[in-house]
């Protein structure tokens, strides 16, 4: 069977996607940012959701390097998770030269402990996914966010299928990043079975310009559909019974 993901930063969306047919929802602040720690509210509401939650864990927008302050309030990011009562969190950490920071990983998943693990697209920047799939798996994730080093991951399916063959089942790799239903089959075909979408539609602009001139709003939203989301879940579905 393969499992569908979907990113989600808004109460809409969360309802969108559990009434779609998510089984896992990776939960989110600011997705045009690429996803950073949700609101306590948020993970409060979420934690009412049928199926697992997991939250990202990420203070802040850029880098993957993080400060000493920006590791306290990370590991007071993961224990909010925890008290709140959602299933895992999604963080990654890397060295100046892109590297996985094992140690900081290390400490951050100690924090952790007892939860769901899912390290992010901190993996795509690495100069060496072969070796950071070790590192992970010697770390103990769960799984690997990762579009095989593409902006997209069906442009990265040949380097996703590598890594599936790489991880022998070690680890779950999970694809993500530009997946629709129109382009899961490609993933499947190498052998993917935990895929990753935030299935967006985009939102009109405001009418309300005062809200851009002001910089409440983007000038360029979207929202979770949750149409997209039961198309992506056909989609899956058609594909994994279509596989021995």
């Amino acid at each position: 069977m393969v499992t569908l993901e979907i990113c989600v930063d808004t109460p809409a969306g969360l309802a969108a996607a559990i009434e779609g047919g998510a089984d896992r929802i990776e939960l989110c602040s600011a997705l045009a940012l690429g996803g950073l720690t949700p609101t306590p509210g948020l993970m409060h509401l979420a934690a009412r959701a049928p199926v697992p939650v997991y939250a990202m864990i990420r203070p802040r927008a850029g880098s993957f390097r993080w400060s000493a302050d920006e590791v306290e309030a990370m590991r007071a990011e993961i224990r909010a998770v925890r008290a709140v009562g959602l299933a895992g969190v999604v963080l990654g950490a890397s060295r100046d030269d892109l590297t996985l920071d094992q140690t900081l990983l290390d400490l951050l998943l100690a924090e952790a402990r007892g939860l769901g693990t899912t390290l992010h697209r901190a993996f795509d920047l690495v100069p060496d996914r072969a070796a950071a799939l070790e590192t992970a798996v010697a770390l103990g994730f769960e799984r690997i966010l990762t579009s095989g080093g593409a902006i997209t991951a069906p442009e990265g399916a040949a380097a996703l299928g590598e890594l599936v063959n790489q991880a022998g089942g070690r680890i779950a790799i999970m694809a993500g990043s530009g997946v629709r239903a129109e382009t899961v089959a490609k993933l499947l075909d190498r052998g993917l079975r935990e895929i990753h979408a935030s299935c967006a539609r985009p939102l009109p602009v405001p009418p309300d310009l005062a809200l851009l001139r002001f910089g409440f709003a983007l000038p360029s939203q979207t929202e979770t559909e949750m149409e997209a989301v039961r198309a992506l879940r056909r989609a899956v579905a058609g594909g994994d019974s279509l596989r021995p």
